[in-house]
């Protein structure tokens, strides 16, 4: 792409430079904070009265938000932006929450709805899962998650648009995205968001508080170790849930989806979707690992006022390493007959191979109108249509050397291609 704008080197991972407009932004926020507490109780009753409603569902989640909410108090690091933007985020995920039981007490029917056959990813992010989840996505037959979808699934039934109007969710989802690219202009070389964008149902697990989409936004161990000591499986059945009462507002019955927390999570996965395709992304473990922490690291900022890249970037090579060890350990839990794992290299050299044969497995026809879909959408989104990121290990303190010795069996088991981690 002779168009393709130059690497940047992120060299502000540890102090933050931002715009004056979201500088100013962020000290407006400081006066907001101590209006937010993260207090379970406090939480609960704002969702409650900003709804009207009262019925929260089955109580399990309300003790993992007690240790959420606590490990954002002492082990989080917020800053006064940080504090207001996850208060924000718990409201709305418990404003959501019971907006879908009363949903769902309004139409009991929504319960008997089949989710049949899914199509679910599983891979970390910088596997290629992005790119294959969108081109899966761009078949008019298949049901996906568009982003602005998965932050507010639901609208109060007074908020419903009448014929001809506007969904305000689209408006309110491309106005954070806004202040997003504002605060993190380079994000998008990594990661590109847009409100009709195919989002992941890390989001929507993230109702029933028990995800690791968590972890990515702070380093929260005691969250972290509560999470992986639970069994996930009533999450991920309270996540079919939802998506009943999606395929209830919108329509559609056969999806794609997409997770990274899946990788360690195939027993409850396939319990819960039985007849599910289930497609596994592998790529060199350091590549991912350098990546994955960068991003993570690079988006710090908007909970932090001086995020630690040494220690972002060692969490997640001991995290990252946690889930491809469990890939590797849980592979079997899948049934061969409608599994594919897929090698990013060979997903590179050709996409769309790649697709026809997880359509073969999934028995989905690889008709005329998906061909033409994707190619729509590949030549709307080139890779490297906004450029690329010079990639450090060293800054992160993540050693490549010792994640490719470490998980040496997962790289051989998988033929997966080593390539250059700072690329």
């Amino acid at each position: 792409m002779s168009s393709r704008p130059a690497p940047v080197v992120l060299d502000d991972l540890g102090a933050p430079r931002f715009t004056p407009a979201i500088a100013e932004l962020r000290a407006s926020m400081a006066d907001v904070a101590p209006l937010c507490p993260l207090e379970p109780a406090a939480l609960l009753e704002a969702a409650a009265q900003e709804t009207g409603l009262s019925d929260f569902g089955p109580d399990a989640f309300r003790p993992r938000l007690e240790v959420l909410c606590a490990a954002l108090r002492d082990e989080g690091g917020l800053s006064p932006a940080g504090v207001v933007t996850w208060y924000s985020q718990l409201l709305q995920l418990l404003k959501n929450r019971l907006l879908i039981e009363d949903r769902l007490a309004r139409h009991p029917e929504i319960r008997e709805l089949p989710v049949e056959r899914p199509i679910i990813i599983a891979g970390l992010p910088r596997t290629g899962t992005t790119h294959l989840h969108n081109l899966i996505g761009a078949d008019p037959a298949l049901r996906s998650l568009p982003y602005w979808e998965s932050l507010e699934p639901v609208l109060a039934e007074s908020a419903r648009p009448g014929p001809g109007e506007p969904d305000p969710r689209r408006a309110r989802t491309a106005f954070g995205l806004d202040v997003l690219e504002q605060a993190l202009p380079h994000f998008k070389r990594m990661h590109e968001m847009t409100v009709d964008h195919v989002h992941e149902e890390i989001q929507l697990l993230a109702i029933d508080v028990s995800t690791m989409f968590f972890e990515t936004q702070a380093l929260l161990p005691t969250w972290r170790d509560h999470y992986l000591a639970e069994d996930q499986t009533p999450s991920y059945e309270y996540l079919r849930t939802i998506l009943q009462v999606l395929q209830w507002e919108r329509g559609g019955t056969r999806w794609v989806l997409k997770s990274p927390q899946h990788l360690e999570q195939f027993g409850p996965l396939a319990a819960t979707f039985p007849d599910a395709t289930f497609v596994v992304t592998h790529r060199d473990p350091a590549a991912v690992t350098v990546s994955m922490a960068t991003m993570i690291a690079y988006s710090a900022r908007m909970a932090v006022d001086r995020p630690d890249p040494g220690a972002i970037g060692r969490y997640w090579s001991a995290r990252g390493a946690d889930l491809f060890r469990a890939c590797h350990r849980d592979r079997a839990l899948l049934p061969d007959d409608r599994t594919v794992d897929v090698r990013f290299h060979e997903f590179m050299a050709d996409d769309l191979a790649t697709v026809e044969h997880i359509y073969e497995v999934a028995g989905q026809p690889f008709t005329a109108a998906a061909r033409a879909a994707m190619a729509a959408f590949m030549a709307d989104h080139p890779r490297g249509k906004f450029g690329t990121v010079v990639y450090q290990p060293e800054v992160l303190g993540i050693d490549v050397a010792g994640q490719r010795r470490d998980l040496a069996s997962y790289v051989e088991r998988f033929g997966v291609e080593l390539e250059d981690a700072d690329r």
